[in-house]
């Protein structure tokens, strides 16, 4: 691991502030993904700034008669929080599907939405990889791509985005609440939150250098029953081949997203009016632009199938 300095924030301004303002800066939150990226020298910031102590870890109901989830709060507290359960299973079942419990207990809301692919290119520093050396090639494009991604991919770059918690997020459509250095607020649909990669894959998402993300919002409950079915190698500690969260109602209507398929939570709003009529019209609509390699194909069919499962136990 490169050296590096360190501080901790007293406000959200303040911390935002410290990274705009120092070539090289990071947030540091829980640090799961971080950590071991800095171990790895993927990631060499320079300075890191601490946030542990601005007091982002409450859960809030909103006047609107949502959730408002501080950016700190852990994996753990989220999931288990009485109203997310009763109201948001989807986000519940999503972030017990992911990791372990320990990781569980540190990884905060913020930085599972901001980390990095699993890609093996992009864990290994000996191999081409765009997402951590731009201009450098893929290696993957033509590589071992059973686990990377069918649709939203570019020639620079095939990788998924990784995590759970967002897919769920995605099907609830929340909100992330940010802040940068001169105190400006900002509200981003999480839909547009993670970018697609086209020729600039090492940029994820959509926030300025120094924009610190305070909360995430829910809105008001959707209702319906909520499922998130999870197809990996293991049964336990892995990252999804495919996922599939879903929100349906009584009458077969409802909300899906995919996970483990694109560089994204991927969900196609005009698939959904397809759900009535069952999981192949949905997965033929939502996966019409897709760009599978040979290894990789199967993951259509299996996200046909999951969300199969779904609407299966929908039923029952």
């Amino acid at each position: 691991m490169k050296s590096f300095t360190y501080e901790r924030a007293k406000t959200p301004a303040a911390a935002a502030a410290a990274v705009a303002g120092t070539q090289g800066a990071r947030f540091l939150a829980g640090g799961t993904n971080l950590l071991d990226l800095m171990k790895l020298e993927i990631e060499t910031p320079t300075h890191l700034v601490d946030i542990q102590d601005l007091g982002l870890d409450r859960i809030e109901q909103t006047d609107e008669g949502g959730l408002r989830i501080g950016a700190l709060v852990t994996n753990t507290k989220l999931a288990s929080d009485a109203r997310v359960r009763r109201d948001y299973g989807v986000l519940t079942k999503a972030i017990v599907a992911g990791a372990s419990g320990q990781l569980r207990n540190k990884a905060t809301t913020a930085g599972n939405l901001l980390q990095r692919t699993r890609c093996p290119y992009f864990y290994d520093t000996n191999q081409a990889c765009n997402k951590r050396r731009p201009g450098s090639g893929c290696a993957a494009v033509g590589g071992v791509s059973r686990q990377l991604g069918v649709i939203g991919t570019s020639e620079a770059c095939i990788a998924t985005y990784p995590g759970d918690m967002a897919v769920a997020l995605r099907v609830l459509d929340a909100t992330v609440e940010t802040v940068d250095a001169e105190g400006n607020e900002r509200r981003i649909p999480v839909g547009e939150f993670h970018r697609l990669p086209g020729e600039t894959p090492h940029i994820d998402t959509v926030l300025k250098r120094g924009e610190l993300i305070t909360a995430v919002t829910l809105p008001k409950p959707l209702g319906g029953t909520h499922h998130y079915h999870k197809v990996r190698d293991r049964a336990s500690y892995a990252f999804a081949l495919v996922s599939v969260a879903a929100v349906i109602h009584d009458d077969g209507s409802g909300r899906v997203a995919f996970g483990g398929v694109a560089p994204r939570p991927w969900r196609v709003e005009a698939a959904e009016a397809e759900l009535p009529q069952g999981a192949q019209p949905v997965a033929t609509l939502a996966f019409a632009d897709a760009r599978p390699t040979e290894q990789n194909r199967f993951k259509i069919e299996l996200a046909q199938r999951t969300l199969e499962g779904v609407m299966l136990d929908a039923r029952a």
